[in-house]
């Protein structure tokens, strides 16, 4: 390889099997690209479900990671959106500002290179990235597993330089989509009822956006006691633990309607027939957020819908990357997102396996490599 760079990064080899840290090449970007040094990742759910093989777009060897954030070091030709030293956010969920989607405010799904990213490739249908010459995927367009990363221009988000990089980070996954969830997707209105299913990263964004809105009462269910204690830090009125008798509680609690907005964040499609039944009658919006297993499906009463509740569907919270992570991390600085308490874990690149083992044993909220 005549141009680029050696870095060390995390390939998943092998479905089911740990991640092996490794030397991998990583050659220069081409035009409409931008290098990356990396200097926090988070360690997602997505990483881990890709890694174990049940997810059916899954493919192997490639460099997983998409929490990412870090400073500009080179830009391929044509590149204005951002300058070498810019402090950035990986974004999985670009935005070209072009297509037609892009053009609507009624989605963030941006379709300019959605084909190519879910093939592995950059937007030329070729990779940066390869190993004794053989070339290796890339994981959601972004491959933050690693000391470096080329990208598209289009999937980063510029952000002030003030803010510490590993708390960026959170905003280009987990944070982002709990709180555009409550502010971007459901627009949750002031003084309404709001409950939350789920208070991993996620849901207590979505406890924090439906607080930013101006929500009155926001209920947060969890079986987790200390992630319930998190969520009254970042602005639950009420924590509840999670069964079967939380939807009669709901109604019990709002004169038998149900709550303004529901929001789901576990994934788990018990839980999202739930967060279907406590939204009100009338006009309770039910969100959905949380990632169900291949196969899965979610049943709702008929009845349900015909009495005027809504159910929708939030991906990346409805965020437009590049125009709305840079205004979410801002709040962050001005003291509206405490974002501190979602780091529960910084560990090292070579312990990216440990992140997975914490998160499975569901000890903590976020696990940070540091770079």
């Amino acid at each position: 390889m005549e141009d680029g760079l050696q870095m060390r990064a995390a390939v998943l080899e092998e479905f089911g099997k740990p991640l092996v840290v490794q030397d991998v090449d990583l050659a220069d970007p081409a035009a409409g690209e931008v290098l990356v040094r990396l200097v926090a990742c988070g360690v997602c759910h997505t990483d881990m479900y890709t890694a174990s093989g049940v997810d059916p777009s899954g493919y192997s060897p490639t460099v997983l990671g998409h929490e990412g954030a870090g400073v500009v070091e080179a830009l391929g030709e044509g590149v204005e959106s951002v300058s070498v030293g810019d402090h950035v956010v990986t974004l999985f969920s670009p935005q070209c500002r072009e297509c037609e989607h892009c053009r609507s405010p009624k989605t963030n799904l941006c379709l300019a290179i959605r084909e190519q990213q879910n093939l592995g490739h950059l937007p030329d249908g070729t990779t940066r990235l390869s190993r004794d010459v053989e070339p290796m995927r890339h994981f959601m367009g972004t491959s933050a597993f690693a000391e470096y990363t080329v990208i598209p221009a289009i999937a980063l988000a510029k952000v002030s330089p003030d803010a510490p990089l590993e708390h960026a980070a959170l905003f280009s996954c987990g944070l982002s989509t709990g709180l555009g969830a409550a502010m971007y997707t459901a627009k949750v209105e002031a003084g309404s009822t709001c409950v939350v299913f789920g208070a991993g990263m996620v849901g207590l964004g979505a406890v924090a956006g439906a607080r930013l809105q101006g929500a009155e009462r926001i209920i947060c269910v969890d079986l987790a006691e200390d992630r319930l204690e998190l969520a009254r830090g970042q602005g639950a009125t009420d924590t509840w633990t999670g069964g079967p008798d939380v939807v009669e509680r709901v109604l019990e609690e709002t004169r038998g309607f149900g709550a303004d907005y529901t929001f789901e964040a576990t994934g788990l499609v018990a839980v999202m027939a739930q967060a279907v039944e406590a939204a009100r009658m009338g006009w309770g919006l039910c969100t959905v957020a949380g990632v169900a297993g291949k196969g899965e499906t979610l049943d709702v009463v008929p009845r349900l819908l015909i009495t005027g509740r809504r159910v929708c569907g939030s991906s990346f919270g409805g965020v437009k990357g590049r125009d709305q992570v840079p205004e979410l991390v801002q709040r962050a600085l001005d003291g509206d997102i405490d974002v501190a308490p979602f780091i529960s874990h910084r560990i090292t690149l070579d312990e990216v396996n440990r992140g997975f083992e914490l998160m499975e044993a569901q000890d903590g909220i976020r696990s940070v490599i540091d770079f």
